[in-house]
């Protein structure tokens, strides 16, 4: 779908400035921002909340990652790996899954195509399937391409040509394919892509949590293709799923076969920080709105490495033609509509006391607000007699609560039959409890319970009562995260930034500042642009300072740093350029 150049460049000329009034967002009043976004409960809460399948192979854990989003006849379509099916919606919010059938369901890697009012789907093979009935999830074989591609993304182009982006691999570069739908979908002819695969100057590539090992190859994988304004994006995916620094880069062309450049803003996408981290292999499309949004991969990658689940993400193009996703704590609640920006409900519970019915070894009751999803506490049973409890430290406003759930001792393979079901309460003293959420008696599998309240409570204590574990599992919990204000304050401004490169590496740098006692942590930005510093680093635990190891060789840099803590965020007033070193970017 298509949108006028007019109309774009106004979107994107006020995305621009999404940084310079997200704290503007945040100071306001809630409740009169939420009514500009079309009200409080249109708002999301990464990772997405879907009913992630469990994996039909031990050990039993959830997956869904590698997704494509699509629009078909008006509706949202995600198709993510290994998943038995796929899910839709009309909001981007509320998602109803489809058991599919005619292809194999457990190849990696989806990809789905509307042409000529069919939708048309690949996964992992040679042979491509097409439904025009993707509710009832029968599909039927279309063609053979007469060969297998990786992690394949099909493109239809304005004038009607199909190509498909391929490629997965630490030796070699991507591929494109101009493919004859006339005729089978036969490969016409076929390119490689050279620009995808330059990592030496490209420090988000080198693999590693921290981008840290150095001597380790990157896979390079994930295509997409997004046309805009006339101009060719070409995504994909680096340095390795498993790692929190998965993010996307993009290389750009005036011809779907290139030749292709690579972008100085990339990572477009990036998260390396937070609650759950990771932000690559993805899709990019415009919603029915005409508003870009990015859906992407986020890891876990505890019980295995391909443990990971999926994050949304409002995306956009600058008025430079820059590609640009908003991961600016990419894990606290956003709206889906209005801004897309963050509802100014922070964060209450992480490093709260704790208290709870009982307790695994390693599975202590802090590690349920310690804001990390490789960790969990639980119960030592699956009892309705368990609980879990957190102590604000004094009353505060509540909006919302995201349950996520840790599956500890599941025996599950497969879809999940069963629900989770549990009462959330909150109580001033202790001792008088109120509900808030009864789940008691009908839940729903929702292994990433994300609950917006009908109005903000005021409360200081918060208690969740297990009512049924489902899969065999124990009562467990990630992190109960708590999402309002504190009530006070907003932390003093960062301030003594300092920032240089390494000089014998240039994609290295370490960023210094001074404490701001009433910070609860910071988030280092940087970006190409003084104005889009996309790219962020959320630094706990008293910590003032950063090595930042995902630079491109050959850009300048700017970097600035927020102060956060429970009741708002005051943003870095001080931007500072880092300069860049030398590098080709494989241009």
């Amino acid at each position: 779908m298509q949108y006028g150049s007019k109309r774009f460049r106004y979107i994107q000329c006020a995305k621009i400035l999404y940084f310079a009034i997200v704290i503007a967002v945040l100071g306001s009043d809630v409740a009169a921002q939420a009514q500009k976004n079309g009200g409080r409960e249109q708002t999301y809460c990464n990772p997405m909340d879907l009913a992630y399948r469990f994996q039909l192979d031990q050990p039993s854990r959830r997956e869904a990652a590698d997704p494509t989003l699509v629009v078909y006849h008006n509706e949202y379509w995600l198709f993510p790996s290994k998943s038995g099916g796929y899910w839709h919606s009309k909001d981007l919010l509320h998602w109803s899954f489809v058991q599919a059938s005619g292809y194999n369901t457990e190849d990696y890697a989806p990809t789905a195509l509307v042409y000529r009012d069919k939708l048309y789907l690949t996964a992992g093979h040679r042979k491509l399937y097409t439904t025009k009935n993707p509710l009832g999830g029968k599909w039927t074989e279309a063609a053979d391409f007469g060969a297998s591609f990786g992690d394949a993304d099909l493109f239809l182009d304005d004038d009607g040509k199909v190509y498909m982006y391929s490629g997965v691999s630490d030796k070699e570069p991507l591929h494109i394919a101009e493919l004859d739908p006339k005729h089978g979908f036969k490969v016409l002819r076929s390119v490689d892509v050279p620009a995808s695969y330059y990592f030496k100057d490209r420090g988000w590539e080198t693999p590693g949590d921290f981008n840290q090992i150095g001597n380790k190859r990157p896979y390079v994988e994930g295509s997409w293709m997004t046309k805009h304004d006339g101009k060719y994006y070409l995504q994909y995916a680096a340095p390795g799923t498993q790692f929190r620094t998965y993010g996307d880069g993009v290389l750009v062309a005036n011809n779907p076969m290139g030749p292709f450049t690579y972008a100085p803003n990339s990572p477009f996408s990036f998260k390396p920080t937070g609650y759950v981290t990771g932000a690559g292999y993805s899709s990019t499309i415009a919603g029915l709105d005409g508003h870009f949004w990015h859906v992407a991969s986020m890891t876990i990658g505890v019980r295995h490495m391909f443990e990971r689940r999926l994050g949304l993400f409002p995306t956009w193009f600058t008025a430079d033609g820059e590609l640009v996703t908003d991961t600016y704590l990419g894990d606290y609640p956003h709206f889906v509509g209005g801004d897309r920006g963050l509802t100014g409900w922070m964060l209450l519970s992480r490093k709260k006391p704790v208290f709870a019915s009982s307790s695994m070894e390693q599975h202590g009751p802090e590690s349920a607000v310690d804001e990390d999803i490789k960790t969990w506490w639980s119960a030592k049973t699956g009892n309705p007699d368990e609980w879990f409890k957190v102590d604000l430290g004094r009353p505060k406003t509540i909006q919302a609560v995201q349950i996520n759930f840790a599956d500890e001792g599941s025996t599950t393979l497969g879809r999940s039959t069963e629900v989770y079901r549990y009462v959330l309460e909150t109580s001033d003293d202790d001792s008088h409890w109120k509900t808030i959420v009864d789940r008691s008696k009908v839940g729903r599998d929702a292994p990433h319970d994300y609950e917006v309240l009908p109005k903000a409570r005021t409360a200081r204590f918060i208690r969740i009562r297990n009512a049924y574990s489902p899969n065999g599992a124990n009562f467990s919990i990630s992190d109960l995260r708590v999402f309002g204000n504190g009530g006070g304050k907003p932390p003093v401004a960062a301030e003594g930034l300092q920032a240089a490169l390494d000089p014998s590496d240039a994609r290295h740098a370490t960023v210094k500042w001074q404490s701001s006692a009433s910070a609860e942590f910071y988030i280092v930005r940087l970006g190409s642009s003084p104005t889009i510093l996309s790219q962020n680093y959320q630094v706990y635990d008293g910590a003032t300072s950063l090595d930042v190891r995902s630079l491109n060789s050959g850009v300048a840099y700017y970097v600035a740093v927020d102060a956060v803590n429970e009741n708002g965020i005051s943003r870095g007033s001080e931007v500072i350029r880092l300069a860049g070193g030398t590098g080709s970017l494989g241009r």
